[in-house]
């Protein structure tokens, strides 16, 4: 999902979806659907809606496919999954409301700061790993993990969305067919570019994909076409990400190569066992991708030194042997056989050697050992903290300590501290967690992570009284609260469903999750909503709250029936029988609808299509998009899509290929205007 910039001013703010939802700005848009900050006009809260294109909710598998996210994401509950509240159809098109979070994509940063530190990167993959393990134990695979899908709040909190591809795994495959691939190329698992059958196993592969690219800044397979690229996941290994960036840890490489294997079998078998080796890096334990390898079969570039560690002292074996590459035994073979024959004759070849020289070959055979020792003794003193390398060392333990403490003694040892605040049992000031983990191996100038405690959290009891029942259970819950109904007999003129009082009284601290008992008026009084079709708003919230109903926010939509300013109708509708105290939406007329043109793939050059909507009353907006030379200057793309009922005087906007830039214009530092001939 690709970042959008805002949408100009009342383009999308009067847009109110069910009556509930009302478009804030486009906060971004992907291959089938918009994303826009909304307000949820009954909870009061922002949220995030998602927004089927309107020209893709005519086709079914889409539809189909877009209701089956909703009802998977909305069964899945973590501190690290984005949850999906509501969805719905409306404006000729189908949506999702999903919390809002107010962050930044993970693509982004990667953009920005890559390669990120080992450390922090293992953090989030460690995170992503969570929230896939309880999606797949759960049932869903999310089928398109890539960096744009992850969001890191502004505390560091990593969150996992759109599950545009989900599918519930044993659920009835009719929308996603055996050999229909999809997600995104970069991050295809082999089998999903094979279109064979996927499981949790290739979510493991994909979050491998993301962990290398943060720690090497680029993806493991580039190409100029998606088919290119999925050819490469499928046919060529990987570069080690150690070669790519000689900073990553040698157990953090074997990590990811053994999170990206090519079978699914060779790979972590779940995304729990992924988090857990990740856990173990951090922690400074033995990761088991590197559980069969020994000291004695791996070369020096492959062995683990201290803890893992960038120029760690590579491991020897009890009796060191050389590991010669292919050809070179027989060579030293040869040589052996030679030397014992030198032995035996005493001399090369068969001649007489004076034995005066044999002290000779004796002192060179222990300079040379001199020097393979003193060597030996100067690389793993440097990997030791000697001769000028920076020293590792086991990271402190500070939880529990002050903020003022952790960050002197951190800071004394030469790391970087950094620190986000939350709520906990712990004394306020205090450090609740630390990230890496405590006896990590660490180094001088690394980044440490600290938490710092805000005290036991309270809630305090929200003030509900006189409202109805029924939103004063949403008020509750929106403020982590439980409740529990209390009907109390209502009195003479005495109003259905509304609040008397809580307990505890509205304005108390009560612990989070705490239930809070809500006393209603409880009968059967209820009233007809009165006709105020073509009165003035004035009038018709009169006639409303006389009949003792409550108005919800007023939506303005366009009517051939009634004037511009005049009441068109009520949600209810007029003489519907609802319940006393019952929230009635006063729908007021804009006036006759204007029918937005259809100016896309026509072959409407841009002042055409300019023309087409000035003359259906509607003001149109010219958004350059790239594409073929062929195709500059022509409309390839609209909003609202076309046949689509709105007020006079609505904006439409059209998306018009932009003309190449020449060299002469470059130069000038002007662009070429859309051509106005048209197609043939």
């Amino acid at each position: 999902m690709t970042q959008s910039s805002p949408s100009g001013p009342g383009e999308d703010r009067a847009r109110i979806y069910n009556g509930r939802y009302e478009l804030i700005r486009q906060i971004a848009r992907g291959g089938t659907a918009q994303v826009y900050l909304a307000r949820d006009l009954l909870l009061d809260r922002p949220v995030g809606l998602k927004v089927l294109f309107p020209e893709l909710s005519t086709d079914p598998s889409f539809v189909e496919r877009f209701r089956r996210e909703a009802q998977a994401a909305a069964n899945l509950s973590h501190p690290n999954i984005v949850p999906v509240f509501d969805w719905g159809e409306s404006e000729r098109t189908y949506f999702i409301v999903m919390e809002y979070v107010d962050g930044e994509p993970l693509s982004s940063i990667i953009r920005s700061q890559a390669p990120l530190p080992p450390a922090r990167a293992a953090g989030i993959a460690a995170d992503i790993a969570k929230a896939l393990s309880y999606a797949h134990r759960h049932g869903v695979v999310h089928r398109d993990v890539k960096p744009g899908n992850v969001l890191i709040t502004r505390d560091g909190q990593v969150k996992v969305a759109d599950f545009g591809i989900a599918r519930a795994v044993g659920a009835d495959d009719s929308v996603t067919q055996t050999g229909l691939v999809m997600g995104t190329a970069t991050y295809f698992s082999p089998e999903q570019a094979q279109g064979l059958g996927v499981d949790g196993r290739s979510d493991v592969y994909a979050l491998g994909v993301v962990l290398y690219e943060m720690v090497t800044g680029r993806p493991p397979f580039s190409g100029d076409t998606p088919v290119s690229i999925a050819y490469k996941h499928v046919s060529e290994p990987a570069v080690p990400p150690r070669e790519m960036e000689p900073r990553v840890p040698a157990a953090l490489d074997a990590v990811i190569m053994r999170a990206m294997a090519k079978q699914p079998g060779d790979r972590y078998p779940t995304a729990e066992d992924l988090h857990a080796d990740l856990q173990r890096y951090a922690q400074g334990a033995p990761v088991l991708a590197l559980a069969g390898a020994t000291a004695g079969a791996v070369t020096s570039t492959q062995q683990i030194g201290f803890m893992g560690g960038v120029g760690a002292t590579q491991a020897l074996a009890a009796n060191p042997t050389t590991v010669l590459p292919a050809g070179a035994a027989t060579a030293a073979t040869a040589a052996s056989v030679q030397h014992r024959s030198e032995l035996v004759d005493g001399t090369p070849g068969g001649r007489p050697e004076m034995p005066k020289r044999r002290w000779l070959g004796w002192t060179i055979v222990g300079l040379l050992l001199a020097a393979l020792l003193a060597v030996l003794v100067y690389f793993g003193g440097r990997s030791l903290g000697y001769f000028g390398s920076t020293a590792y060392f086991h990271l402190p333990d500070v939880k529990g300590l002050s903020l003022a403490r952790a960050e002197t003694q951190l800071r004394g040892d030469g790391l970087r501290v950094s620190e986000t605040s939350a709520h906990s049992a712990a004394a306020k000031g205090t450090i609740i967690s630390e990230r890496p983990g405590a006896q990590s191996i660490v180094q001088r100038g690394d980044a440490v992570h600290l938490v710092v405690s805000l005290g036991r959290r309270t809630v305090a009891v929200p003030a509900v009284s006189n409202e109805q029942y029924t939103q004063a259970e949403s008020t509750i819950e929106a403020a982590g609260l439980n409740y529990r109904l209390v009907p109390v007999t209502p009195g003479p003129g005495a109003v259905e469903g509304v609040v008397t009082k809580t307990e505890p009284p509205a304005g108390q601290s009560v612990p989070p999750g705490s239930t809070v008992k809500i006393y209603y008026l409880h009968g059967t009084a209820q009233v007809t909503v009165p006709q105020v079709q073509g009165d003035t708003l004035q009038a018709a919230d009169t006639a409303l709250t006389s009949s003792h109903l409550t108005l919800k926010p007023t939506i303005y939509a366009p009517s051939a029936k009634v004037k511009a300013g005049l009441v068109a109708g009520t949600q209810p509708a007029a003489l519907s029988t609802v319940a006393v105290g019952t929230g009635i939406v006063v729908v007021v007329s804009t006036g006759p609808p204007a029918t937005v043109p259809n100016v896309t793939n026509l072959g409407y050059t841009a002042s055409q299509a300019e023309r087409l909507i000035r003359k259906a009353g509607l003001v149109p907006q010219v958004s350059y998009v790239p594409g073929l030379p062929s195709d500059a200057g022509y409309v390839t793309g609209q909003s609202p899509a076309g046949g689509t009922d709105v007020t006079k005087g609505s904006t439409v906007t059209i998306d018009v290929v932009r003309q190449p830039t020449t060299s002469s214009s470059s130069s000038s530092g002007s662009s070429s205007s859309p051509s106005s001939t048209s197609h043939g």
